[in-house]
């Protein structure tokens, strides 16, 4: 039997048509067309990418702009603007071509702004050296900030916010930007010559100190024990010798931040003399541990709870590293790497710079080469958006997990919660 070719076809009469040069044409400009649109998305993704950038510049030109406004509330708005910008952002490139520009600007709201507006110019001032690292630029923005921080700091008339202010951003300033440390041992007795007011006295009387000022001297301990990081061994060993006594009776004060801060200074001095000194001999060392051991199992009823429960946590570490020279590892993951925090100066030096760029920390240690250089991690990854966006679970995936994770958890507990479950089938 002889089929037709029409069977072939579906069943359909008629005959086929070989296929033509024209249907090929058609073929070819639809998939260069297709190929056209494409690239034609691509270059518009690019010019909007670009757009955006040029809009993100105009806003820090008119913020920078606006620092010298007569108005106070426009200088505090533009003060903040530069500060979130720099907190999220590296921008290196567009801060390094202004960067005498901001510092004048910072100058003057230092000198002639009020309390808040003072506060915010000191954290620009730390945030711009971060952004600019540890080099000749930096050291040119603290000579001009130096006088004023410590004028500021030293003054016991000033506004108290902005003395707090200063005694931290001057500590994290000299830390990056000073190039002279005979200049950082200045700077650390300029902060001796506070929160030395807050020990107490031989006698076991206390000295009268209000909140405000007690915060004060709590900034100026954590900015002195920062500064302790970059010191030489020698000058380590005078410190020990000259404070390690000492420093024991800021624990008796009765803000729990200091009573941290104190005990957490202790463990890192204790850490820096042992690395210097590995037979290392404190002669008060048992009646310290006892007066840690007593902080880490606080249960004094005039204290509020959330204050004993982080002080109690923060003890326990300070009392194993003062024992057994131990540190309680945490690891910090940023995008496909992850850093871990392995000892009390790494601690010390993390919270600092953390406190200016808060959120946007990850983001500085993937993308800050001079933080990356601090902290060891190397040159900068370079990770394209589509991979970044892979390893990424989304707002709906994790709210199903959680979801799912929670009701779990909230039948296990009403199993163990319902009376009526007889004690047998345990």
């Amino acid at each position: 039997m002889i089929y037709s070719l029409s069977v072939f076809a579906g069943g359909q009469q008629g005959n086929v048509q070989p296929f033509s040069d024209e249907d090929s044409s058609v073929e070819t400009l639809s998939h260069c067309s297709s190929l056209s649109e494409r690239t034609s998305a691509a270059e518009e993704a690019g010019e909007t990418e670009e757009m955006a950038e040029e809009d993100f510049q105009y806003k820090l030109k008119v913020y920078i702009d606006s620092t010298v406004d007569k108005s106070a509330k426009t200088r505090q708005g533009a003060l903040d603007g530069l500060k979130t910008a720099m907190a999220t952002k590296i921008l290196y490139e567009f801060i390094s071509e202004r960067r005498m520009t901001i510092t004048d600007s910072i100058e003057r709201c230092l000198k002639k702004g009020k309390g808040v507006e003072q506060c915010a110019a000191a954290s620009l001032a730390c945030l711009l050296c971060i952004q600019l690292g540890s080099g000749i630029e930096s050291e040119e923005v603290f000579k001009t900030l130096k006088p004023v921080f410590r004028t500021i700091h030293n003054d016991g008339a000033a506004n108290i916010q902005a003395r707090q202010a200063c005694a931290t951003s001057l500590g994290l300033c000299t830390l990056v930007a000073e190039d002279d440390i005979m200049d950082v041992y200045a700077t650390m007795e300029c902060f001796e010559s506070l929160f030395t007011h807050s020990y107490v006295r031989e006698d076991g009387s206390r000295p009268s100190v209000n909140p405000q000022t007690t915060q004060l001297h709590t900034n100026a301990l954590l900015s002195w024990a920062l500064l302790l990081t970059i010191c030489t061994g020698s000058h380590i060993r005078a410190i020990a010798q000259k404070h390690l006594a000492k420093l024991p009776r800021l624990l008796e004060n009765d803000d729990v931040n200091m009573r941290i801060a104190a005990g957490e200074t202790i463990a890192l001095l204790f850490e820096l003399i042992r690395d210097v000194d590995p037979e290392f001999d404190y002669d008060d060392w048992e009646q310290l541990c006892e007066q840690l051991n007593a902080l880490a199992t606080d249960c004094n009823k005039h204290r509020a709870k959330t204050d004993k429960r982080k002080q109690r946590s923060v003890f326990r570490d300070v009392l194993k590293a003062v024992e057994e020279g131990d540190f309680q590892s945490e690891t910090i993951r940023f995008a496909t790497e992850r850093m871990v925090i392995d000892s009390w100066v790494k601690k010390r030096t993390y919270d600092a710079f953390r406190e200016f760029v808060g959120s946007g920390m990850n983001y500085h240690l993937q993308a800050n080469e001079f933080i990356r250089d601090v902290f060891e991690l190397g040159p900068p990854m370079l990770i394209d958006s589509a991979a970044l966006k892979a390893m990424k679970s989304s707002r709906l995936e994790r709210h199903l997990y959680n979801a799912a994770a929670f009701k779990a958890r909230t039948k296990a507990r009403n199993k163990f919660r319902d009376k009526r479950v007889d004690v047998g089938e345990f």
